[in-house]
């Protein structure tokens, strides 16, 4: 379906899905797909949620790392893990791992200009809180040029890939998935957007090691690239 060659946009070659041109709603994942996942966003949150989790069970850092560890992989995020074995609250969890400082995010007005110039929708969907997504993108500049953000309680605290969300997001804002498009770091993510018939974009950045054993080949991904700006900047618009 393509291959990723270099890390630049791949925009042609034979596809299942549509032309780019065609799309009218575009799907944005927010942390490390908006702003680059070598930033210190992420890192922050990992000690907030593991000081949460040492307050919480009692155990030592070394078990909290542990605990967070086996419940992203069993429930897809830690805070599902946290909800059903722990029955915590999210907003609380949530606010306790948001509290960062977002000054590692640089202003990106080229990301917005290149956001701006796509034609119909842009719509945040992340696995964090609507306030953590509003702080970022008005870090980035940015918050300007979307329409909506649909968080994580919007998907009844299931997390992407769960399909709960993908089918909420679709019927809220009355999405045609064949003419839309779904943009994420996490690869697995992208496969419900596929099977609903959305055109996939996977960000894969060549800094990024938690997919460094990950082929690069995926039935569900139509499109790849390590540089989303250049990526968005080279779809093509109708003038």
């Amino acid at each position: 379906m393509w291959a990723m060659n270099d890390p630049h946009p791949i925009l042609g070659g034979a596809t299942r899905r549509g032309p780019l041109s065609a799309i009218d709603t575009w799907l944005f994942d927010l942390d490390n797909t908006l702003y680059s996942s070598a930033s210190d966003v992420f890192p922050q949150i990992h000690r907030n949620m593991l000081s949460f989790i040492v307050q919480l069970l009692g155990v030592s850092e070394d078990e909290a790392k542990l605990h967070r560890s086996r419940m992203y992989r069993q429930y897809g995020t830690t805070m599902r893990g946290m909800m059903v074995e722990h029955g915590v609250d999210p907003h609380a969890f949530m606010d306790h791992v948001h509290a960062i400082d977002l000054g590692c995010i640089d202003p990106a007005p080229q990301l917005g200009a290149a956001i701006a110039r796509l034609p119909g929708r842009k719509i945040i969907f992340t696995n964090g809180s609507r306030h953590h997504a509003t702080n970022v993108l008005n870090r980035l500049g940015i918050a300007g040029h979307f329409d909506a953000v649909f968080d994580v309680e919007d998907c009844d605290w299931l997390p992407k890939p769960d399909a709960t969300g993908y089918t909420a997001i679709v019927a809220r804002h009355g999405i045609a998935p064949e003419r839309a498009a779904m943009i994420d770091d996490i690869p697995h993510n992208l496969a419900p957007a596929s099977a609903l018939g959305m055109t996939t974009v996977w960000v894969r950045e060549g800094t990024d090691i938690r997919w460094k054993d990950q082929p690069p080949e995926h039935d569900h991904i139509d499109h790849v690239t390590g540089d989303l700006l250049g990526w968005l900047e080279a779809v093509p618009v109708s003038k």
